[in-house]
């Protein structure tokens, strides 16, 4: 039978289920394997102390590697890595594993290394994790030199967010309310010097004036909201009008029935008015004047006193029963000064809320979020807080008591007598 190349082919074909080898060819075919398996065996056998082999590619074939897989340069093969620690910790190895290493050149480049006679200490590290290590070491000093360098921001607090509900609050408008209050606040306020323009009144006639105003409207029990617009219409006519001192006292009740007609829901008659100003004036002078105050002031009742801010202020910082009296104590106080015109309504606010806060903590106190909703820092209300604490200190002595009289009753828990805040005189600005 003639073998040609065809049949060969055809027989080796795997396709070619009843075709196979014949009895030539399985002969060569294995004096080839033994000769290679013979080798194989002479290898094992040499590098029988080394059980754990690695093949290691030569440097040609790694790079042709490297560039198929664009490996980074930086990520060397760990054989390699191993073979420099081993140059540097064991050179009497080292010898020994080069010949082993030129004995096997046949079959390609080796790297042996005997696991079981190395020491901990010995053993390689992998280079990836030398690198997660120190990464991580890394990482959690510049975490720790992140927390030591970085403040925590005190949050915002969303002081409407129980208000939603209610109708009354006007959440959804509110801040553009106090957008046009601020506005409005700087057209509706009193020129700080007009008493030069007046020629029979002075500044301690108006205190002694609004005093007794606060005395009346405490026993009328009137609104809050009453009290600030009755010393609002009262500066802003006399800016405008001239007023002999014996009309003074006129213009005052005037102005409180007017403000008790705009806010109140009971106004008292102009009789009762009559009434507490032992009959000084009559009926008819005081329609009189109400028409005159009236018509000087184009009938412009609606203003952003002092009262539109503090409740709103009150509000930011979160105020209790006690923090809420004490705020109001100290603005009423400021009421009765004339020197306190030259700070707008809600700046009076602002350091009224700010210094009843430091009288209750005993330290001074201005959050983030009250900051936020005063649109006034703690510097800026430092001059206006360290004159109230001086009212505070000298509210029960002289003439002036009113006031102070006012809140020292039960109705209001005594806070006239609490300790002013006398550390705020230190930082004072005057």
């Amino acid at each position: 039978m003639v073998i040609s190349d065809e049949n060969i082919s055809n027989s080796i074909n795997p396709t070619n289920l009843q075709g196979g080898l014949d009895y030539m060819d399985t002969k060569k075919a294995g004096q080839k394997n033994r000769r290679a398996l013979s080798v194989i065996n002479q290898t094992v056998v040499e590098s029988r102390h080394y059980p754990c082999i690695l093949n290691k590619r030569t440097f040609a074939e790694k790079h042709e590697v490297c560039e198929k897989k664009q490996v980074d340069p930086v990520h060397r093969p760990i054989t390699r890595r191993f073979a420099a620690k081993i140059a540097t910790t064991q050179q009497s190895r080292n010898e020994e594993n080069k010949r082993n290493t030129n004995k096997s050149n046949q079959f390609g480049e080796y790297i042996l290394i005997d696991d079981e006679h190395k020491s901990v200490e010995d053993q390689p590290v992998p280079m990836s994790l030398e690198q997660t290590g120190q990464l991580d070491n890394d990482s959690d000093q510049m975490e720790e030199v992140e927390m030591e360098d970085i403040d925590v921001e005190e949050p915002l607090v969303d002081i409407d967010s129980g208000d939603a509900n209610n109708t009354l609050a006007v959440v959804d408008y509110i801040e553009e309310l106090y957008i046009h209050y601020r506005k409005m606040e700087r057209t509706s306020c009193a020129s700080p010097n007009y008493m030069a323009q007046q020629f029979d009144i002075n500044e301690r006639m108006r205190a002694i004036l609004i005093d007794w105003l606060i005395e009346v409207h405490d026993k009328f029990e009137l609104m809050h909201e009453t009290l600030f617009l009755t010393v609002n219409l009262i500066d802003r006519f006399l800016e405008k009008q001239t007023v002999v001192r014996k009309k003074l006292q006129l213009v005052g009740l005037v102005a409180m029935l007017l403000a008790c007609k705009y806010e109140e829901v009971s106004v008292p008659v102009v009789s009762d008015l009559i009434l507490i100003s032992d009959k000084a004036y009559t009926r008819n002078e005081v329609l009189d004047m109400e028409k005159l105050m009236l018509n000087t002031l184009h009938f412009n009742m609606s203003v952003p006193t002092a009262y539109v801010f503090i409740r709103r202020f009150l509000k930011a910082a979160q105020a209790d029963r006690k923090l809420e009296l004490l705020a109001f104590f100290l603005v009423e106080l400021s009421l009765v000064e004339y020197e306190m015109l030259k700070f707008s309504p809600s700046l009076l606010a602002a350091a009224a809320v700010y210094t009843a806060q430091c009288t209750v903590f005993g330290f001074r106190q201005w959050s983030k979020t009250c900051e936020w909703h005063t649109n006034y820092t703690e510097e800026q209300l430092l001059e206006c807080s360290s004159l109230m604490v001086g009212f505070h200190q000298k509210a029960g002595s002289g003439k002036l008591t009113g006031v102070h009289r006012k809140y020292c009753s039960s109705k209001h828990n005594y806070t006239a007598k609490c300790e002013a805040a006398s550390f705020l005189l230190d930082n004072s600005l005057l």
